[in-house]
């Protein structure tokens, strides 16, 4: 048996006569943090896709704790615990900063919608244990003060972090993160590296696809670097850094 949160095997995915993704095969060990890095076009964000079915595989098999992913809705695949964020942070209008975190629990409810609806003492009880929650996470990335101000109204920075809590109320296993640093200043870039990493060490395994080079080296276990759809290195942050394909992946990229 396995101890792998995600298993991903031969992965091919082409959209027309191009190829997204060719023959991709990895596994994530449970409990870790991953960086999936590389140029941009390399098929990051469509590996992201094929493993929540947003995109059906061409060829494949991906599995999530020993359970094939094949055939299941994007919905289904959240409810067994795997939840992703995306590269434009997708806030809801009309909501407080706290109102949205809060969304991401609906998933979760164990109190019957009708109780909810009537306001009953099961339902006050949960409330109160979620917005516990929402608020020590908004509180963890600095946004805290934030609460109840409109959601839109935070700069794109924010939001991101807004929608890492989100994705973390949620209650995933396994959580996919799409460029969260993107539009972070410093100060955030911490906090979201803080943040990771707490996540992490609850037992949560955390996926990022991440540009920012100082963030993953700082926070992952393992880096699995793509380029033109390809897995071309796996491994530790500093066998990363030295491996002569990824650096010439990059160079590449760069000229």
């Amino acid at each position: 048996m396995t101890d792998a949160a995600l298993e991903i095997f031969g992965l091919s995915k082409h959209f027309g006569g191009i190829s997204a993704i060719s023959d991709v095969s990895l596994s994530v060990p449970s409990r870790s943090l991953t960086a999936v890095i590389g140029p941009n076009g390399a098929g990051k964000t469509t590996l992201f896709n094929l493993v929540t079915n947003l995109y059906t595989a061409d060829r494949g098999e991906i599995l999530f704790h020993g359970q094939s992913l094949r055939g299941r809705s994007p919905s289904i695949i959240a409810a067994m615990g795997l939840i992703r964020t995306f590269q434009s942070a997708r806030i809801f209008p009309g909501m407080t900063t706290r109102e949205n975190a809060l969304a991401g629990a609906h998933l979760r409810l164990r109190t019957a919608a009708w109780r909810h609806m009537l306001w009953l003492g099961s339902a006050r009880r949960e409330e109160r244990k979620l917005a516990a929650k929402a608020d020590a996470l908004l509180d963890l990335v600095g946004l805290a003060a934030f609460r109840s101000a409109a959601a839109t109204d935070l700069p794109m920075g924010s939001q991101k972090l807004l929608e890492v809590v989100r994705a973390l109320m949620a209650g995933p296993k396994l959580l996919l993160l799409d460029e969260p640093a993107a539009g972070l200043n410093d100060t955030e870039t911490e906090e979201l590296a803080g943040l990771l990493r707490a996540v992490r060490d609850s037992g949560i395994t955390v996926i990022v696809v991440e540009h920012n080079m100082s963030l993953v080296m700082g926070v992952a276990d393992q880096v699995v670097v793509l380029d033109a759809g390809t897995v071309v290195a796996a491994g530790s942050p500093r066998e990363i850094q030295q491996n002569k394909r990824v650096i010439a992946a990059y160079v590449g990229a760069e000229a």
